[in-house]
Order: structure tokens, then C-alpha cells, then sequence
């Protein structure tokens, strides 16, 4: 394959909403580029980019697929990325990985949720993005009403630069704006060949009028390009070329373009307008990324190919008798397949053998590959996701991509006791390819829970490990972490004497309790004057009253935030030991607490909603009805909505953001941290002691 200086690269995300055809597009621009040996269907499960079995059997991308087109002497990296939000961390690394997005919009479903997250998320970055109307030739296709639609929803400054000749099955060509020409497609052409013809006279006007829009949107962003056209003057297809590029890279102007993927009508069209406006990853503004180990000092990182070699691992892809498959992209310098490697961010040496170009599910082996390129490598022994590649010589951490936080948790169980090593190997195996996918064991529930993006997510995933590595697991609701306190004082004794045929066991002792502040934890006091217990012996009950506070009084869960005052006990010259006065304590515990007034604590997380406000008054509902205290509102950051606080426990979150996304339509956003324990409702609190004691006595029943 013909190697790409960074000059000739375009690295391109293609993102939308779930369904809207990113991966239909991908394949097509592939096949006429001549990169898939076959124009695929995600309907047949044949598409280039969407070849896992997970992918196929569903019928929606679930992974980042990586293709790639030739195309007018330059190279389209192209970046398909899943639609549905269960799966958007493949998303946010594509366009991580990229320079401009192309947001793929249906003809028929419009603007939905999925594309303004995606949108929003390019413009962050300070991507340059395309827009393209797909499926033009379905039923109800309609290319005005989705224009409309994007300026309302997205941004006003969107503007067409190609527009469709006939709509749904008379959908038969586009009309270039730059060129003035109109390219009638063949009817069952395979590849997209058309006829390049003048502008049809019955839709000339409609041509007249976009062409005008569009020439005085890019005179608008350039004072020399506007000072021309208020003087008469006609803006040539260049210049307005070179404008339009310029002010994408402001994000001034969103250029509109339509396509049908199936019939391949507008796709050759696609792949030129992608080489004449996308930025190249030479034009891309400089990088800064950390210099050394430390990280200490800050570097500049150019797409040059004679700057120190660096790269980011953006993906992790683990492919049977293969392992794991490392893609990244190069920020700067150029690689040889066999080089040595540093990775910067592990402290490790690695070697990149059979380095290779990724199609789908094929990859094409090279020799070298130059700055801005993207390429892939198999079998790097401890390379993840987000690792910087250097060199030893110039050793850099690039900035890591900022994945989302799990919003969905489960408490995952092996299905046998002798398949919980392969299920917990397996878990940390899917982390490593997936860091939205989150695996932790909870030492107080003991439970491993897994975390994701949604149900589908851990639904996907789960189908993996069975698949992958052959282990089972099953998702039940993760157990609440409750604590147990006092809330008044009181006293007691705890005598443990016992006398058998030989030497017997005697320890005595005497306790205050009271309760402490929230947070404070355990106290002991020693208050034994005069020798009424042995100091040897103090430690024993200490260590009793906290074994047994592990277990609680009122539903098994720890009690906290208590002190323990000993004050008074006896002993025996022979019988008393470590041992007993152990069992004293543990005695004494148990006849103090109960008298102590206890009560259960719920863990509470503070909660933050970013939601439009046209669904504010429901999401507020909708938290007090989870016991959620409301903290206050604020205008979200970024403008649009509005952002509620609350604190809410963790017992009634649950699934919230699988509700949160139906009550909202998929367009509020929420993040979650731990807040603290706070004293349970007698009710709610009532309900947890109950659901104890009927599990401990099927617990016994079944021993």
C-alpha cells in the first residue's frame, strides 16, 4: 500500500445517532474507494465495520470499527463509531482519535438524541464537523425538513453544499453548489458512476436559492471574501472552497451534504468534498502532551515525521488466537514495523511487529507508517487503552482520553464455584478493552459489581465473556452497603465462664457505650483501675467489641461511629486468658448495644442532573419521589438546560439511569458521588431488618 505523508491524511469520526446509517456510509465510501472487496449490508450482517458476532446478531455497531478510503491522491482514515449512548466511550475515542466528525443524519428520523450528543461532543473538542443527509432514497425522505431540524436543534450556522435531485425512490443525484454541475446517478450502478450534467431547468430556482445561501455564509466569515461579493464580484469554486475550509476550522460554517449509502448516490461526491475540506493532521493545531515519567514539563507534539515518534492507543481489541489488538494514532514522527517502542505511561519497552493498517476486520500489513496516520498492532504485552507510545530517547504522556463514568451497576455471580476465577479473569479482560466497562469488588457486600453505560451495555458485555472466554455470569441488583449506630448510652456486663473437666475459661467485664459523631468511627477507652482485669487482657475485649460490631445487632451490617468505655471486670488467677475475655467483650457488646438505642444508616450519594428545562419539573419529581432532598438549580454550564442537585440514598437509585433516560427522552445527563450515611427512615429502615432475618432463615434452613 502507497504510504501518506501527514499532508495527505484525513482522519475522520463518523458519529450520530443509533440507526441513522454511519455504518452503511462507511461501507459505502469504502467500496467505492476501492479499500472493501464488497459493497456490504448491516441488514445481512455483512457491513465492513461491523464484524463482531455481538454486531451482526444485534444488527447496530456496538464497537469503534476502523476502514479506510484512497481517494484523489489522499488517504480517509474513517472511524465508524456506535450511535446507541450504551456504547458511546467507542464514540468519544473516535473522535479522540480523529480531526473532524462526519454527524450522519436520517432522512426519514431527523435530529435525534444521539446526534446532539455527538455534535456537542465534536464542538468540544474543536472538531470541524460535516453533516450529511443519509438514506435520501427511503420512504418519507426529506432533505428541507432535516435542514430545518439542524438549524433549530443544532446550530444556525449549517449550510448546504450539496442538494438532492428528488427525494425517497426518486432520489437520483445531487447538485454541487461549488460547481454548479448537477451528477444524475446510473440506475444500478454498483459503484456510484454517474453523469456530470448541467443544473436541470425544473430545479434551477431551488439551486439558485441554496447557491445564494451558501455564497453569502462563507463571504460572512472572510472581510476580503465579503467586501467581493458586496461588489458584485463572482466568488470562484476555489476561493469559496478555501473559505468554507477556513471557517469549519473556526467552527463559523457546518457544511450539509446528502447521500444514499444503499444506491451509493452522492458517496464518490462525499469522499471529494472530505479530501477538499477536512484538515489534513499537518493543518491540526500542535498537541500538548507531558514530557517524561514525571510529567513535570509539557511538550508541543507536531504531525511531522521528523519529530520524535508518539502515538495513543485509542482502542483495545481483543480478537481470538490473536489477543489483544492495539490501534493508536501517531501525533507525531513516523514508525517501521519491527521498532522498538516506549510506553511512557507503563514504564515499558514494546515491540511493534507486523505493524498494520485495520479494514474492518482485516488488516493491512506496511512497513512504515507516517505522522497522523492511524494504524494497529497485535500483541503488545502491556499496552491498554489511553497508553502514550514513544520513544526511550524522548519519553511523553499524551493527554488521555476523558471516558464516561459507569451510570449502570450490577452485582455479577459466577454460575459455579469453580467458574469464579475464569469469570473474575474474564471481567478484568473486558475492562482492558472497554474503560467504560468497570469491575469492583465491594469488600462490604462482599460482591464483585460491574458497572456500564446502560443495560445493554452489560448485556453485550456479558455475551462477550461467554463467548471470548468462556465464562458465565449472572447480574442480580447490588446490595446496599448499610451501617448500624447508636443513638443513646447506656452499660452492661459481658461474663463468659465456662468449666469443663479440665481448666475452665472466666473473663469479666464491664462497658460503657455511647454514640459519636457521624464519621467518627471506633473509640476504646481503658478506664480499669486497681487491676479488676489484667492489662494483657484489655486488648481482648477491645478486639471482641470490634468482631463483634462487624456483625451489628439489627440486620448484620457493621455498627459504627460508637465508644466503648471499659471500666470495670474480674478474673481468674488460672482460668482467665486472651480468649476469654475476648468472648467477654464480644458478651458485652451485645447486651449494651441492644440497650443503646440502634438504628440503621443508609449510604447517600449527591446527585447532579443536567436536564432541558422542558423536562425539569418531571426529573425533580421524579428525585423527591426517591426520597431525594433537592439542593438547589442551576443553569447548566454549557448553556442549555438546566442543572438539579439533590442528595438521594443509594438504596433507591437503582437502574436510575435507565428511568432518567425514558422519563427524558435520553437527554438529561446525571453524575454521582458518595455523600455519607445518614440515619434511615423507621419504615424503610424496618423493611431492610425484615429482608435480613427472612434471608438468615432460609440461609438456615438450607444448611
Amino acid at each position: 500500500m502507497k504510504a501518506y505523508a501527514s499532508a495527505d491524511i484525513r482522519n475522520v469520526a463518523v458519529v450520530g445517532h443509533g440507526a441513522s446509517g454511519k455504518t452503511s456510509l462507511v461501507d459505502a465510501m469504502a467500496w467505492a474507494a476501492g479499500s472493501s472487496k464488497r459493497h456490504g449490508s448491516v441488514k445481512d450482517g455483512t457491513s465492513l465495520t461491523d464484524f463482531t458476532p455481538e454486531e451482526t446478531e444485534r444488527g447496530f455497531s456496538i464497537t469503534l470499527g476502523c476502514a479506510y478510503a484512497e481517494w484523489e491522491g489522499c488517504k480517509i482514515n474513517l472511524l465508524d463509531t456506535p450511535g446507541y449512548l450504551d456504547f458511546q466511550g467507542d464514540a468519544i475515542a473516535g473522535l479522540a482519535a480523529a480531526d473532524g466528525a462526519l454527524v450522519v443524519v436520517s432522512a426519514t428520523s431527523g435530529v435525534e438524541v444521539g446526534t446532539e450528543k455527538m455534535f456537542h461532543e465534536a464542538l468540544r473538542r474543536s472538531d470541524p464537523v460535516l453533516f450529511v443527509v443519509s438514506m435520501m432514497d427511503k420512504e418519507h425522505a426529506n432533505f428541507d425538513t432535516i435542514y430545518r431540524q439542524i438549524k433549530e436543534r443544532l446550530t444556525s450556522k449549517v449550510i448546504p453544499v450539496e442538494v438532492p435531485l428528488g427525494e425517497g425512490v426518486g432520489f437520483r443525484g445531487v447538485m454541487n453548489l461549488f460547481t454548479q454541475k448537477a451528477y444524475v446517478y446510473k440506475q444500478g450502478t454498483k459503484s456510484g458512476e454517474y453523469d456530470e450534467i448541467d443544473i436541470p431547468a425544473d430545479a434551477q430556482p431551488r439551486f439558485d436559492q441554496y447557491r445564494q445561501e451558501l455564497i453569502e455564509a462563507i463571504s460572512a466569515t472572510d472581510d476580503t471574501l465579503l467586501e467581493r461579493y458586496l461588489e458584485g464580484v463572482e466568488i470562484g469554486r476555489d476561493e469559496a472552497i478555501a473559505g468554507m475550509k477556513e471557517a469549519m476550522k473556526r467552527e463559523d460554517l457546518f457544511p450539509l451534504f446528502a447521500v444514499s449509502s444503499d444506491s451509493m448516490i452522492g458517496v464518490r461526491a462525499l469522499l471529494t468534498e472530505i479530501v477538499q475540506l477536512m484538515p489534513s493532521a499537518f493543518e491540526m493545531e500542535e498537541i500538548h502532551a507531558f514530557k517524561g515519567a514525571e510529567g513535570n514539563k509539557t511538550v508541543e507534539i507536531h504531525a511531522q515525521d521528523d519529530a520524535p515518534f508518539a502515538a495513543l492507543v485509542f482502542k483495545t481489541h481483543a480478537e481470538p488466537h490473536v489477543g489483544d489488538v492495539s490501534y493508536f494514532r501517531i501525533l507525531s514522527g513516523s514508525v517501521v514495523t519491527g521498532q522498538e517502542v516506549f510506553n511512557a505511561t507503563r514504564d515499558v519497552v514494546e515491540k511493534l511487529n507486523h505493524l498494520a493498517i485495520p479494514c474492518g476486520k482485516e488488516r493491512v500489513e506496511v512497513d512504515r507508517l507516517h505522522a497522523g496516520d492511524i494504524g494497529c498492532v497485535a500483541k503488545l504485552r502491556n499496552t491498554h487503552t489511553n497508553d502514550t507510545l514513544s520513544t526511550k530517547e524522548h519519553p511523553v504522556r499524551l493527554p488521555q482520553i476523558d471516558f464516561p463514568e459507569p451510570i449502570v451497576h450490577f452485582a455479577v455471580h459466577a454460575t459455579s464455584r469453580e467458574a469464579e476465577e475464569k469469570l473474575q479473569q474474564g471481567l478484568h479482560r473486558l475492562h482492558d478493552e472497554d474503560p467504560t466497562f468497570s469491575v469492583q469488588y465491594v469488600p462490604d457486600t462482599r460482591e464483585t459489581v460491574v458497572g456500564g453505560m446502560g443495560e445493554r451495555h452489560l448485556d453485550v458485555q456479558l455475551a462477550r465473556l461467554k463467548r471470548k472466554y468462556t465464562a458465565t455470569g449472572e447480574l442480580t441488583k447490588p446490595k446496599i452497603a448499610y451501617r448500624e449506630t447508636i443513638t443513646s448510652s447506656d452499660k452492661g456486663q459481658g461474663r463468659h465462664k465456662k468449666q469443663t473437666g479440665g481448666k475452665g475459661q472466666f473473663g469479666d467485664c464491664w462497658i460503657k457505650m455511647a454514640p459519636l459523631p457521624r464519621g467518627e468511627g471506633y473509640l476504646f477507652a481503658d478506664e480499669i483501675v486497681g487491676g479488676s482485669i489484667p492489662s494483657k487482657f484489655i486488648p481482648a475485649v477491645d478486639k471482641g467489641v470490634q468482631e463483634a460490631s462487624a456483625r451489628g445487632v439489627l440486620a448484620g451490617f457493621p455498627l459504627v461511629d460508637f465508644r466503648v468505655e471499659l471500666y470495670d471486670g474480674s478474673y481468674h488467677s488460672v482460668d482467665s486468658s486472651e480468649q476469654a475475655f475476648k468472648m467477654a467483650g464480644i458478651l458485652a457488646f451485645r447486651t449494651v448495644a441492644q440497650k443503646c438505642r440502634p438504628v440503621l444508616l443508609e449510604p447517600l450519594d449527591q446527585i447532579e442532573v443536567t436536564t432541558p428545562d422542558a423536562f425539569l419539573g418531571d426529573v425533580m419529581g421524579d428525585l423527591s419521589g426517591r426520597r431525594g432532598q433537592i439542593l438547589g438549580t442551576d443553569s447548566a454550564s454549557d448553556g442549555r438546560g438546566t442543572t438539579v442537585r439533590a442528595i438521594v440514598p443509594q438504596a433507591e437509585l437503582h437502574l436510575y439511569a435507565t428511568n432518567l433516560h425514558s422519563l427524558t427522552h435520553g437527554h438529561a445527563t446525571f453524575a454521582r458521588r458518595f455523600h455519607g450515611y445518614e440515619q434511615m427512615p423507621p419504615d424503610a429502615a424496618q423493611k431492610v431488618i425484615t429482608d435480613h432475618a427472612k434471608e438468615r432463615e432460609e440461609a438456615l434452613a438450607e444448611a
